[in-house]
C-alpha cells in the first residue's frame, strides 16, 4: 500500500493515492512511498525513485519527451530525464480524465537562480540543449510552431495601449489603477516603439525564416522550476512543450524573467555574464543579440494588464489589480538604464 511520507508538507489526497496506485501498478512497480513535489509525484519504489506527472490532455506532448530523450541520448546529451514505459510497451497511463507518466527521479534540487553565477550556469545548459536538438532527428515529433509576426503583434498591441488610453480618458470617474496606468501608458508605449524599431531595422525576418526551414526547437518554459541541479551538474527537465521558435527568444524569456527578481533590478552588469555564458557554448550575432533585446524589453506584461482590466474586465480585486501594476513599473527607471547598457555592449561588439 501507497504510504505518505513524512517528509512531504502536501497533503495527498485519497483519490490521488488510488490513482498512484492504479498507475504504478501498470509499470510493475512497488511502491514504498510517495511525496508530492509541486504538480507531480515523487514515487519512491522498490525497483528505484521516479517521477508521475499527469496531465488532462497531450497524448502527443508524451511522445514528444519520449522521442526527444531517446534522441537526445543517442548523442550524448544525458542532461534530461528518462521517460519510462509501462510494462506492456506504452508511454502512458489513462486514468479517469488524466493521461500519466513515468521518469526516472533525478535527485536534486530546483535552481534557484538567486545568483548571477547560477543564472550563468542555466544560460550554459540551455545553450547546450539547443546545440544538441540542432543535431538530432525530429522527423517523428509533433511540435507546434510557435513562429511569430513580432513586428505585427507588437504593432497590433500598441494599437491597444493607445485604446486603453482612450477609455481611461473617456471615463467620468477614474481609480487609483487608472490614474497610475495612464501616468506610465505613454513611457511605455514609447519603449514598445523602440522594440518595434528595433526589430524593423534587424534582421529579424531572415532570422526567423531560417529558424522556420531549420525547425528550431525551443523550450519555451526555461526557468528555475524546470532546472534542477544535482552537486555540479544541472539538468532540464519538462519537455512536454517544446517548440519551433527563435532561440534568442528562448534565451529572452529567462533573461525577462530574471531581471524581475529583486537580486537582479534589470542590472545589465548582471545580464552580461548571463549572455557571455550562452554565447560561450552557442554564439550569437549581433543581429540576434538585437533582435533579443527588442523581445526582452516590450512592455509585454503592462500590456497584458490593461487587457485583463479594460477588455476581459477580470474580476480581480483593486488591491490585487494594483499590486499587479506597481510590480511591473517599479523599475521602470533602472529597465533605461539597462536598454542603453545593452545598446553600448552590442555597439562594442
Amino acid at each position: 500500500m501507497l504510504e505518505d511520507s513524512s517528509n512531504s508538507n502536501i497533503k495527498i489526497w485519497p483519490k490521488e493515492k488510488k490513482m498512484i496506485e492504479q498507475s504504478m501498478n501498470q509499470y510493475g512497480f512497488n511502491i514504498i512511498e510517495v511525496q508530492k513535489v509541486r504538480s507531480a509525484y515523487k514515487v519512491i519504489c522498490e525497483e528505484g525513485t521516479y517521477c508521475l506527472k499527469r496531465m488532462k490532455s497531450g497524448r502527443y506532448k508524451v511522445k514528444n519527451g519520449f522521442i526527444l530523450v531517446q534522441e537526445l541520448n543517442k548523442i550524448g546529451f544525458k542532461k534530461v530525464a528518462k521517460y519510462i514505459k509501462t510494462k506492456d510497451g506504452y508511454n502512458y497511463v489513462k486514468y479517469s480524465k488524466y493521461i500519466l507518466y513515468l521518469t526516472e527521479w533525478i535527485d536534486g534540487k530546483e535552481c534557484s537562480i538567486d545568483t548571477t553565477l547560477d543564472a550563468a550556469e542555466c544560460a550554459l545548459l540551455l545553450a547546450e540543449f539547443h546545440n544538441a536538438v540542432e543535431k538530432i532527428d525530429i522527423s517523428n515529433l509533433k511540435i507546434k510552431n510557435n513562429l511569430k509576426n513580432w513586428p505585427k503583434v507588437f504593432l497590433e498591441n500598441l494599437s491597444d495601449l493607445e485604446y486603453y488610453k482612450r477609455i481611461i480618458e473617456r471615463k467620468r470617474l477614474i481609480n487609483e489603477f487608472d490614474k497610475t496606468y495612464l501616468k506610465y501608458i505613454d513611457i511605455l508605449y514609447q519603449r514598445g516603439m523602440l522594440s518595434l524599431n528595433i526589430l524593423q531595422n534587424s534582421e529579424y525576418y531572415a532570422v526567423s525564416k531560417k529558424a522556420e526551414y531549420n525547425k528550431t526547437l525551443c523550450h519555451d518554459s526555461f526557468y528555475y522550476q524546470n532546472i534542477l541541479k544535482a552537486e555540479d551538474s544541472y539538468y532540464i527537465v519538462d519537455l512536454d512543450s517544446i517548440i519551433i521558435d527563435l532561440e534568442v527568444n528562448d534565451l529572452g524569456k529567462y533573461i525577462r524573467r530574471i531581471m524581475h527578481k529583486s537580486e537582479f533590478k534589470w542590472d545589465f552588469n548582471k545580464a552580461k555574464p548571463i549572455i557571455e555564458s550562452y554565447v560561450e557554448e552557442r554564439p550569437l550575432t549581433k543581429e540576434e543579440l538585437e533582435i533579443m533585446l527588442a523581445l526582452i524589453i516590450f512592455p509585454h506584461k503592462f500590456w497584458k494588464l490593461g487587457k485583463k482590466r479594460y477588455v476581459k474586465h477580470k474580476n480581480y480585486s483593486e488591491m490585487k489589480y494594483m499590486k499587479k501594476l506597481d510590480k511591473i513599473i517599479q523599475y521602470i527607471d533602472i529597465q533605461e538604464l539597462f536598454i542603453n547598457d545593452y545598446l553600448e555592449y552590442i555597439e562594442s561588439m
